[in-house]
C-alpha cells in the first residue's frame, strides 16, 4: 500500500512539475511584447497603416518624431502614420541595440535604438533615433499603451 501511494505522489508531483514548466515557457512576457515591436516594424516596412494603428491601445499615448504635441486620440494615432507611412516611400524601421524591462507580467518597457529609412527625391536616407515602447497584456493580446521615439541630436 505505501508503495503504491509513493508511486501516486511521485506522479502527481512529476505532473505538477511539468505543468508548471510549461506555464513558464508558455508566459514570456518578454517575447511576447518583442513580438508586437517587431510586428510594428513589419507594419511600418510595408506602410501599413491599418496594421500599425491597430496595435496601439484606444488609450495610448504617442510621440511621434514630428509630433508636436503629445497625442491621446486614436484617430490622431491614425492620422499621424497616414501621413508619415504615405510619403517617402519604400519606407523601413529597425530596432537596434534595445534593451528590455520587464515590469510585470503584463507589462513591459523596450527602448534603445533604431533607425528608419526612406527615400526622397530618387535618394535613399536613414535616420537613427532613440525609441521607447511601453506594452501592456490586455486581455488575450499585447498592445502598445505608450510609444516615443526622437531623432539623435545633432553632433
Amino acid at each position: 500500500m505505501d508503495s503504491h501511494l509513493n508511486r501516486l505522489s511521485g506522479a502527481a508531483l512529476a505532473c505538477a512539475l511539468a505543468l508548471s514548466a510549461c506555464r513558464a515557457t508558455a508566459a514570456n512576457p518578454e517575447q511576447d511584447a518583442l513580438q508586437v515591436v517587431q510586428r510594428w516594424a513589419t507594419a511600418f516596412n510595408e506602410s501599413n497603416v491599418d496594421a500599425i494603428v491597430s496595435l496601439y491601445a484606444p488609450d495610448a499615448l504617442f510621440f511621434g518624431t514630428g509630433s508636436k504635441s503629445l497625442v491621446t486620440a486614436p484617430n490622431e494615432i491614425r492620422s499621424y502614420f497616414e501621413t508619415a507611412l504615405t510619403k517617402d516611400k519604400p519606407r523601413g524601421a529597425q530596432l537596434l541595440d534595445h534593451s528590455v524591462k520587464v515590469l510585470s507580467d503584463s507589462v513591459v518597457l523596450v527602448t534603445g535604438m533604431d533607425r528608419v529609412t526612406g527615400t526622397k527625391d530618387g535618394s535613399v536616407y536613414q535616420r537613427d533615433g532613440r525609441v521607447s515602447f511601453v506594452l501592456e497584456k490586455r486581455g488575450e493580446s499585447w498592445q502598445i499603451v505608450h510609444f516615443h521615439r526622437s531623432a539623435l541630436p545633432a553632433t
